[in-house]
C-alpha cells in the first residue's frame, strides 16, 4: 500500500541515497574541489532524488 508512513519512510530513504550517489558521482568531474560547479551538482542530485520518489510510486520491495 502506498502513501502510508512506512512507504514514505522507505521512499525518502531511497531518495536520499540517490541524491548522495548522484552528488558523489558528479563531484569528480572537476580537477579540484574549487572547480566543482556546485549549482549543477545540487540541481542534478535533487532531480535524481525526485526521479527516485516518482519511481517509488511503481512500488517498493521493502513495503509489502
Amino acid at each position: 500500500m502506498i502513501f502510508t508512513r512506512k512507504w514514505w519512510r522507505a521512499a525518502l530513504i531511497r531518495a536520499l541515497k540517490t541524491v548522495a550517489q548522484a552528488a558523489v558521482g558528479l563531484i569528480p568531474a572537476a580537477a579540484t574541489i574549487a572547480q566543482v560547479d556546485w549549482k549543477t551538482v545540487v540541481g542534478c542530485s535533487l532531480l535524481a532524488g525526485l526521479v527516485s520518489l516518482l519511481s517509488s510510486l511503481a512500488g517498493l520491495p521493502e513495503v509489502s
